[in-house]
């Protein structure tokens, strides 16, 4: 009996699916045409469900290296600006042992000092603006002295309290402001910012939004003046430093240097909303390296991070202006024993 043939040795292809793949397991075409009308069959073309979770992991850790790039950034530029800070003299003016965790007292001032584009008359740099920011975790609570405010100046007399920056720089500023609240008020760090590097700060953040419940016009200086609608704007950093700045406001005569004080504490305010906002977050690694060198402090970039961390966690922040009680000599304002007292105590927490 004759043995079947030997069965040929067959390679097996399998091909790829064809775009009409998927019809076959509908009926073809009408069979799609049913079942997008819902008329039998019960088939629905079903494409893989997107990975929103891989999705949203990639996100997450883009955001994060995001994050990580400006904080890397704002330390390396800080680190840089080390050399640059308060002079050793008004460091050991300073208290210590504190902490921002806790609570730590500021003083931040606003120097005067012009650029040398300026068209200004030269002088002496003044503190054209005094403001105490005590930061925690949670709070931040800000306290405006006014800059003509009568104080007497260790080994000068009574004069208004700007001028003990001019005469002895931050370490004379800082003995006179605390013995101006008798006291009751410790500057444990400073932050200095001139009219060169307050507009470069603005300008890092992409400028500040402001709302106007009056008109704010000026006289002319440096060249330029301020002419303000009531309602909202966008300022950008010349703009914020002249606005800061207005201390005869021509809309209205009766405004004074509590109003201008107040002005300043509004531009404070505008730049920690800033700070916050989704717009700073795409400039993030830009902010975090320049920022750093628009401000003179005895501050690290530990403490400079904490302190911008308790001002965005302190909310808009509480905000007192000191109320003169009268007018001194010389065109000073007299602040009584008793509002500077309610000042301290209301920067350290209480009402």
């Amino acid at each position: 009996m004759t043995s079947p043939p030997p069965r040929p040795d067959y390679k097996v292809y399998k091909s790829r699916r064809g775009p009409f793949d998927l019809l076959r397991g509908l009926g073809g075409l009408q069979g799609l045409r049913r079942g997008r009308r819902g008329t039998g069959g019960g088939h629905h073309l079903s494409g893989p469900r997107p990975p929103v979770r891989r999705v949203l992991k990639w996100i997450g850790l883009a955001c994060a290296a995001w994050v990580g790039l400006a904080v890397v950034l704002f330390f390396l530029s800080a680190a840089l600006q080390e050399d640059e800070g308060v002079p050793r003299a008004a460091q050991r003016q300073l208290e210590g042992n504190s902490s921002f965790l806790t609570g730590s007292t500021v003083l931040v001032i606003g120097s005067d000092k012009r650029p040398s584009t300026s068209t200004e008359g030269k002088s002496p740099p003044r503190a054209d603006s005094l403001i105490l920011l005590r930061g925690s975790v949670g709070a931040a609570r800000r306290v405006s002295i006014l800059r003509d405010s009568l104080a007497p100046i260790p080994g000068y007399g009574n004069q208004k309290i700007n001028a003990a920056y001019a005469i002895g720089g931050t370490s004379l500023l800082i003995r006179t402001i605390e013995g101006f609240f008798g006291g009751d008020v410790e500057i444990n760090h400073v932050i200095r910012l001139s009219f060169d590097d307050f507009p470069k700060m603005i300008d890092a953040l992409g400028g500040i939004d402001i709302a106007l419940k009056r008109c704010v016009r000026s006289t002319k200086f440096n060249g330029r003046r301020v002419n303000l609608r009531r309602g909202e704007h966008h300022l950008d950093g010349r703009e914020a430093l002249l606005f800061a700045r207005v201390r005869k406001n021509l809309c209205d005569p009766s405004e004074d240097d509590r109003d201008r004080a107040a002005r300043q504490q509004q531009v404070l305010s505008a730049l920690r909303s800033r700070m916050v906002s989704l717009g700073s977050f795409a400039r993030a690694p830009f902010i975090g390296w320049r920022v750093p060198q628009t401000l003179t402090t005895d501050l690290a970039g530990p403490g400079l991070s904490a302190l911008a961390f308790d001002v965005a966690t302190g909310g808009s922040g509480d905000t007192r202006v000191l109320e003169p009680a009268g007018f001194g000599p010389g065109g000073s304002v007299l602040i009584t024993e008793g509002e500077r007292a309610k000042a301290a105590s209301y920067l350290q927490g209480g009402e």
